[in-house]
């Protein structure tokens, strides 16, 4: 077969095209792959994932497109049902899901602003790309601070507003030879070059808008270290307006809780974290009295099996470790919870594994530790595994 004519190179806009089948393959898991002379899906590929879309055969059956490979020159359309009728030599139509194409454009040409102004100012490589479903990732070969990133990320917006033209260009070897331009491999052949005035040069085989305007904004939603370098989450056009509108609700939602003016909700939120802390402060030390209280009230050679509601994981083990101290025998901190019950057995000198083996076969539990000391939580409520343990202690 002859390589397959790749319309969205020289237009990435084009969302029809009308061409002859030049192979069919079924597929084992069901469906099959079909090679074009020519094809407007866009293969997965350079961090960019592949077009969706149909093929229409003449008789007016649809085949969804559910992936997008190359292999050696062939472009593969991956389709769901493959009809005898789609074989070579017939004439096929086809059409991309513009919205899932538009929405790649704009943040393949937003991480091209990004890059080449993170490569420009700090002198970082871009070594990783995708664009997920989400968000953009990218990873630098540099650490950057959270000032510079606002620096790069403002950068990259004003060449955005500046709605400058988006490139392509084939230059010859001679020419490539005096180019400085991005790449993260070297690549043999053909080298397709996107250019971005000022901002960007870079050797590219994605699908891009026109103008850097159509990227619409540019929006850094978090950054991580991540080996050497950082790990950047993007957003792009229409993935940045919706993150901004799910930030503006989120916004409200904190303003109505607490009470305060937008422009005020930090400040509140400190307030409330520091009132939080003091009521921890001082729940910890009414939990100590009362575990105090309960170990007080216990026999030294009886089992000490307690319940008290609202205990966290660290309470459990407060009061099971208190528990021991008064008592030899077997000591249980249980809590109720919206799926069951929290546990802690414990004992002094003892093991208390194979009970806790035993409760969490008995009660639905989950759990485990030291031999004085197991913790975990059941699917039965309290009530149940505090009668089990009873039982087991006197069995």
């Amino acid at each position: 077969m002859h390589p397959t004519e790749r319309f969205y190179e020289a237009d990435p806009y084009r969302t029809e095209a009308d061409v002859l089948i030049e192979a069919a393959e079924p597929l084992a898991e069901g469906g099959g792959r079909i090679a074009m002379t020519g094809t407007i899906f866009y293969p997965e590929g350079g961090g960019q994932p592949a077009d969706r879309g149909t093929l229409t055969l003449p008789d007016g059956t649809v085949l969804p497109v559910t992936d997008v490979h190359e292999k050696e020159g062939i472009i593969w359309h991956t389709v769901s049902l493959l009809p005898p009728d789609a074989k070579a030599g017939v004439p096929v139509h086809q059409q991309i899901d513009w919205e899932w194409r538009f929405d790649k454009m704009q943040q393949h040409t937003g991480e091209h602003i990004l890059s080449g102004t993170l490569h420009r100012l700090f002198g970082a490589e871009n070594v990783g790309f995708h664009i997920g479903s989400e968000a953009v990732r990218m990873d630098t070969s540099v650490p950057i601070s959270p000032e510079g990133l606002r620096q790069a990320e403002a950068e990259a917006n004003r060449f955005v507003w500046r709605d400058l033209p988006v490139q392509i260009s084939y230059p010859s070897r001679e020419e490539l030879a005096h180019m400085t331009y991005r790449s993260k491999k070297e690549i043999e052949g053909q080298v397709r070059i996107v250019t971005i005035p000022g901002a960007d040069v870079c050797a590219c085989c994605g699908t891009h808008t026109a103008t850097t305007g159509q990227v619409g904004l540019i929006k850094i939603l978090a950054a991580e270290h991540y080996k050497g370098g950082m790990r950047l989450s993007v957003v792009c056009g229409g993935r940045a307006l919706a993150e901004v509108q799910a930030m503006q609700d989120r916004q409200s939602t904190i303003v109505a809780l607490l009470s305060a003016k937008p422009a005020e909700t930090a400040n509140a939120v400190r307030r409330v974290h520091a009132e939080l802390t003091a009521l921890k402060y001082t729940q910890y030390g009414l939990c100590g009295q009362l575990f105090d209280a309960l170990a007080g009230a216990v026999d030294p050679h009886e089992d000490a099996i307690r319940t008290v509601a609202g205990l966290d994981p660290d309470g459990l083990h407060r009061l099971a470790v208190r528990l021991t101290e008064a008592t030899d025998g077997l000591c249980a901190a249980l809590t109720p919870t919206d799926k069951g019950c929290g546990y802690c057995l414990a004992r002094r000198d003892g093991d208390v594994r194979p009970l806790t083996k035993a409760l969490n076969a008995a009660c639905g539990g989950r759990g485990g530790g030291k031999p004085g000391i197991c913790q975990g939580s059941c699917s039965a409520g309290p009530e149940e595994v505090a009668a089990f343990l009873q039982n087991a202690a006197h069995s």
